[in-house]
């Protein structure tokens, strides 16, 4: 066994080289601080509403507002990439996003009405730039110009959902020293800032060119998609409600047992345990399907959070949910991989988007309900919540059979990886 990893570690770090390769080491550092204020704002947008209007309902429906305009906004604006490339997209929905951002601050600070702050969170929401699915969109679409194998696109899948995981773990975490140390406005306003600034150097970086918008002919007609697509998409937001049970369930929890401060720390480590997974989703063997990989992984899903429903002390969640954690990326990033394989490509960036927009959807949703029930009848019945998705997500997993899209023509003459190198 020993031998097995001393061999399989060093392949699996000459595959991410040659990935990093593929876009210079420049694109995975600008868009994983690009992607970073999607995952402070949630937070965020609650703590600085809760203290500036002293209202916990306020500050419940405005982070309201910001999913909801999420989750309508990243598909829309996906498909607007598709359609007329990423460059101006992104550009535009980063400078004002940042200022929607900035606004929703100062707002708050002048204790204006209810309806004003969720009126510019749901504009906040609307307007996030999709950084994390721009980028695996121009990431994948370079591996396969290049005439990447399947390997090779798969680790690209795997990095861009370890960068996620790490983003959705150190956001909230930011946004918690901020409003310890000072206050939840300066974690919006550097969120703003990053937006600005690494959302346009994300738009304006040399690889955007590199993804092609759809020609003016397969614009103007909507190419079908097959019907596993709106499955995966299903799946991704019974993946969004885990998250949002298992929030609620966890801080319903450490609440209880008057340790009400470790609730961040829990969800983190479940974070990094899932961060971990993913990168090591890179060397599982290409003659595992993708339609296998994501059967087992929602198995595992429910084999694994069915103990959410029995634990009663700290440390016993702690254990729970880092080994739950091991499930998370591995289905994430499987979803992500079926999704590429099978819709066409001038839909891509929708189609990622869409998938995003559907963990944020579903989380929110979920929070909402599970905190409900949490409140009433305990941590247990949040985590009843997260197990119920899990067994929805394998019914879909094994009712569902997706079929590859035929293969496009590789180019003549295929670009050497690495040869984007400017920043």
């Amino acid at each position: 066994m020993t031998r097995y990893y001393v061999h399989l570690m060093p392949g699996t770090f000459r595959t991410y080289g040659k990935v990093i390769a593929l876009t210079s080491p420049v694109l995975p550092v600008v868009s994983f601080l690009g992607r970073l204020p999607t995952a402070m704002c949630q937070l965020g947008s609650l703590l600085l509403v809760a203290e500036t209007s002293g209202s916990l309902a306020t500050a419940g429906l405005v982070g309201g507002a910001l999913a909801a305009g999420q989750t309508a906004g990243g598909p829309l604006l996906g498909r607007v990439a598709d359609r007329h490339g990423q460059r101006t997209v992104v550009l535009v929905a980063a400078l004002v996003n940042a200022v929607a951002v900035a606004a929703l601050v100062f707002a708050a600070l002048d204790h204006v009405g209810t309806l004003p702050l969720a009126l510019i969170g749901a504009l906040a929401g609307a307007s996030v730039p999709q950084v994390g699915p721009m980028a695996r969109t121009r990431s994948v679409a370079i591996a396969r110009r290049n005439g990447a194998d399947e390997r090779i696109v798969g680790a690209v899948l795997s990095f861009e959902g370890t960068l996620d995981e790490v983003s959705f773990v150190l956001g909230p975490a930011l946004v918690g020293l901020a409003a310890a140390l000072a206050h939840p406005a300066a974690a919006l306003l550097v969120a703003a800032g990053l937006l600005a600034v690494c959302g346009t150097w994300f738009a304006l970086h040399p690889t955007a060119s590199r993804v092609r918008p759809a020609s003016r002919q397969a614009s103007s007609v909507r190419t079908s998609l097959p019907r596993a697509v709106y499955a995966l998409r299903t799946a991704m937001v019974l993946q969004g409600a885990m998250f949002g049970a298992s929030q609620a369930g966890i801080t319903a929890l450490t609440g209880r047992l008057g340790q009400p401060e470790q609730a961040g720390l829990v969800y983190a480590a479940m974070g990094v345990m899932s961060a971990a997974a993913g990168l090591a989703m890179a060397a599982v063997p290409a003659r595992i399907t993708l339609t296998a990989r994501w059967r087992a992984a929602t198995a595992a899903l429910v084999v694994l959070s069915v103990p959410l429903l029995f634990v009663r002390s700290l440390w016993a969640l702690y254990a729970v949910v880092v080994v739950l954690g091991v499930a998370y990326a591995p289905h994430l990033i499987t979803i992500f991989g079926l999704t590429e394989r099978i819709v066409p490509e001038n839909r891509l960036a929708e189609s990622m988007a869409f998938l995003t927009s559907g963990i944020v959807g579903g989380q929110a949703l979920a929070l909402a309900l599970s905190g409900r029930l949490a409140e009433g009848s305990g941590a247990p019945a949040a985590f009843a919540v997260a197990v119920g998705a899990a067994t929805l997500c394998t019914v879909l997993a094994w009712s569902t059979s997706p079929a590859p899209k035929a293969p496009a023509p590789r180019p003549a003459a295929a670009t050497p990886p690495g040869s984007v190198r400017s920043a």
